[in-house]
């Protein structure tokens, strides 16, 4: 509990025992009765009328502290100097509790802040010198000790350890990482010394993209939360000039004033929109935390909203359901070599940054020598063209070989064939047979669980490959060998065809899934292994690659969209209630306090549960 908190619960204590003491010594009526009971009263809610004379000074007439000022005021007034001074210290007692649910979502979420990392180490003349991460530039060597958070992203080149990325995948369990694995900032160094070739600077970063989603989540708001802004905006005047109506109408015809003033006072009371004004929006903060304790990185409340809505998942095929590690066979003609064939196909990929070529670069098993090649062009969704040692190379599939118009021989093999030719000559392929992850079969199982109906996977791999991925993990449609351009085609049919009511997810990793990710109803990346590009155009990133992790965030969503319909329903229907009852005389100012601090308790209560969303069942 914060300082200021305390502060609030001493004086909620000093005002209840001060409220005891008078209900049993003091008198009930007469001006020292109400000398007495002011006592309790200003202890308890001098903040209150200190900020309502401030609002209205500075044309903020209508919030919930005018409220409550006017219907205590005039609750005095009227000599119900018990009622008074109750109602402002259960006010206070809810509005303590609401800072205390606040805290706690915000602590959830500022969880996540914590990975910011303080220093990095550069070694100087054989000295550790702490330098800040934004000052170290890319190719800088640092060092990592024991127990340290990792500052940037980069490759290990000495060393090796166990690293936790807990903070920023959700998982329990360690890595081991050595020399040639990547490392992303964020994580925490358990054991072992690593020495570590810096790849991206700190703006780039894993951690940096990580706080800058989580700091900007606040501001992509949900409808029901715009709703709830507008709905406030009307709502506060509206049932005061209600309340004013109220106690100067019905005295004109039936007499009563005191009696009227009494009911408009216990109207306002129970008018105040704190239960919704707060329970919504820290239901899907609870949301966006509770994902992002589980690795889902969640960019607004917007998100979980349509997120909730699914109905159709299309997926990548490559880095998303498969690993994206291949196993590469050469298949070529007897003049020549499978080693030249790897050879001439690795050097001409060795700018590429597809999952494809770091496997045929993996393959040639030493650094290409680069000086050897003059040129090099790739072609998107075909492959690339190169010159090397003065001949030109073109390594890509079947439409690269039609576009320079040289004959290919067909493979076989399941898998993605690479053909390469030299000089415009075909010289052979190469077969890549990527893995299934270990939870892909379980996604889509899970998706299909949860009422997604259709189930899509868009590749640019051949029609056999991706009708064998497709029949291996039971999805509903498979379309292959698309270009870039084809996928956001095909993604603009399938949102053409789906209930206008339900959402299309598409989930990607690669700098070509960007511009699909942008048109899907929802955008999910991968966040590991995936591309800036993608992870900057995608709603929600999972930060370990899991796709198992898209049936838990649609879980989140539901579940969090469902406790906020929970909370405006309760809100508004135990309101209109009580202020019907109210308006007749049927309610006193207990059944008021209720009716706001009451029900704001309960709705509060009922929207922290969104902050354990994110636990797996």
């Amino acid at each position: 509990m914060k300082r200021k908190q305390k502060k609030v619960l001493i004086r909620i204590i000093l005002s209840a025992v001060m409220l005891v003491a008078l209900k049993i010594f003091a008198p009930e009526e007469g001006w020292i009765a109400a000398l007495l009971y002011a006592v309790p009263y200003a202890v308890i809610g001098y903040d209150v009328i200190f900020k309502a004379a401030r609002n209205i000074a500075h044309g903020q007439v209508f919030d919930e502290n005018f409220l409550m000022m006017i219907a205590t005021v005039g609750a005095f007034a009227t000599g119900e100097y018990t009622e008074a001074a109750a109602v402002m210290l259960f006010y206070q007692v809810g509005e303590l509790f609401q800072s205390v649910a606040v805290g706690k979502s915000r602590k959830s979420i500022s969880a996540l802040m914590d990975i910011r990392p303080d220093h990095a180490n550069i070694e100087v003349d054989g000295k550790l010198i702490e330098t800040d991460p934004e000052e170290v530039s890319v190719g800088d060597e640092i060092i990592i000790k024991p127990g340290e958070r990792i500052p940037l992203d980069g490759v290990v080149l000495e060393g090796e350890g166990s690293v936790d990325t807990s903070a920023l995948t959700g998982e329990s369990l360690p890595r081991t990482v050595r020399a040639g694995d990547d490392v992303v900032s964020g994580c925490i160094d358990q054991t072992g010394l690593l020495r570590v070739r810096v790849t991206k600077q700190f703006g780039e970063s894993t951690v940096a993209r990580i706080l800058d989603l989580v700091e900007n989540s606040a501001s992509k708001k949900a409808k029901a939360e715009n709703f709830i802004t507008r709905f406030a905006r009307v709502y506060t005047p509206a049932v005061c000039f209600a309340a004013l109506a109220l106690a100067v109408i019905p005295p004109i015809f039936v007499g009563g004033w005191l009696t009227w003033l009494h009911r408009a006072l216990i109207f306002l009371v129970i008018s105040c929109p704190c239960a919704l004004v707060i329970s919504v929006p820290l239901s899907f903060f609870g949301g966006i935390g509770g994902a992002g304790r589980q690795g889902i990185l969640v960019k607004g409340g917007s998100y979980l909203e349509v997120l909730s809505r699914t109905g159709t998942v299309v997926f990548d095929k490559t880095g998303t359901l498969t690993r994206g590690v291949f196993n590469v066979t050469a298949v070529h003609p007897k003049e020549i070599s499978e080693a030249t064939l790897i050879r001439l196909a690795a050097y001409a990929e060795s700018y590429s940054t597809h999952p494809i070529a770091n496997s045929i670069l993996d393959a040639l098993n030493q650094e290409p020598d680069r000086t050897r090649i003059s040129s090099c062009e790739e072609l998107s969704g075909r492959g690339v063209k190169a010159v090397i040692d003065g001949e030109e190379v073109c390594v890509g599939n079947d439409k690269l070989m039609e576009q320079i118009g040289v004959k290919w021989h067909p493979c076989h093999h399941v898998g993605t064939t690479v053909h390469v030719a030299v000089n415009g000559r075909y010289a052979g392929h190469i077969v890549i047979s990527d893995e299934l992850k270990d939870t892909s079969k379980e996604a889509i199982e899970h998706l299909r669980a949860q009422g997604v109906s259709r189930t899509v996977m868009l590749t640019g791999d051949s029609k056999a490959v991706g009708e064998d991925t497709a029949k291996r993990l039971g999805m509903d449609e498979v379309y292959s060998e698309l270009l870039p351009a084809g996928k956001v085609e095909k993604v603009e049919e399938l949102l053409e065809r789906k209930d206008p009511k339900s959402a299309l997810v598409f989930v990607g990793d690669g700098i070509n899934d960007a511009p699909v990710l942008s048109r899907a109803d929802i955008g999910i990346a991968m966040g590991a292994m995936g591309s800036d590009a993608a992870i900057e155009a995608a709603d929600i990133v999972l930060m370990d690659d899991d796709p198992a992790k898209i049936a838990l965030a649609l879980s989140i969503s539901r579940r969090t969209l469902r406790i906020v319909r929970e909370n405006i329903v309760f809100a508004l229907g135990v309101k209109a209630a009580v202020l019907i009852l109210g308006a007749f005389g049927l309610a006193s100012m207990w059944a008021a306090v209720f009716a706001d601090v009451g029900v704001s308790v309960i709705a509060i209560l009922n929207a922290m549960r969104c902050l354990h969303s994110g636990r797996r069942n």
